[in-house]
């Protein structure tokens, strides 16, 4: 069973100190993902909130405790976004263009997210291996359904597991040529990220789906 968690009273202490993490975390993770790790510094990141290097380092020792708070925070969101897609009704191909389209929408509407998630990949090391651990329960839920669709003959027979990191790779580099763009001062249309998201699907599509099954089904 599971335990309930409950808010601190407004107003307390444990309230005002929750407000303040939260507000650091939400603004680490946007420098992180826009401008690099080790483009900012705790001063930046305490000029921007208004507050002193030391108020952040009392909530986490270091630059790189700070980095894991914000790792955990990231894949929370991230779950929380994909998950309902991959527990929604339906089965074979409607559920990854159902994942793919979230990612494309977080990618327009929270570029730090996805930025965040490629920044650690270039870090890489302990910070990898934490947003990994982080995500594992996603990975497991999203690698078993893809066995059970194989199974089934509705996608084409593989390593479900490297099948799920394939997918990733392709889908998180054309989700974050948003996050590129913007880099350069170049605003993405909504033009543009439709004609991009149609054809990354139109390619998992050919890659994925059993012949025998897309016969039935064709993506949107």
């Amino acid at each position: 069973m599971a335990l309930a968690v409950t808010s601190p009273p407004k107003g307390s202490r444990a309230a005002r100190t929750r407000a303040t993490e939260d507000r650091i975390l939400a603004v680490a993770l946007e420098s992180f993902g826009m401008k690099g790790f080790d483009s900012v510094s705790l001063d930046d990141l305490a000029a921007d909130l208004g507050i002193t290097k030391q108020a952040i380092l009392y909530h986490w020792s270091s630059k790189r405790a700070l980095l894991d708070a914000v790792i955990d925070r990231a894949a929370l969101e991230l779950i929380i976004e994909f998950d309902g897609a991959l527990s929604e009704d339906g089965s074979g191909w409607s559920r990854v263009e159902s994942v793919v389209r979230r990612i494309f929408r977080v990618a327009m509407r929270r570029p730090e997210l996805l930025g965040f998630i490629r920044e650690i990949s270039r870090i890489g090391g302990d910070a990898s291996l934490r947003v990994t651990a982080d995500l594992d329960p996603f990975v497991s839920r999203a690698t078993a359904y893809f066995k059970r669709e194989m199974d089934e003959g509705r996608m084409r027979r593989c390593d479900p597991g490297l099948l799920l990191v394939s997918a990733y790779s392709t889908v998180l580099g054309a989700a974050t040529e948003v996050e590129v763009l913007r880099a350069v001062g170049i605003e993405p249309t909504l033009r543009s990220t439709v004609v991009r998201r149609r054809e990354l699907l139109s390619f998992l599509y050919a890659a994925m789906v059993a012949p025998e099954y897309a016969r039935t089904q064709a993506p949107r």
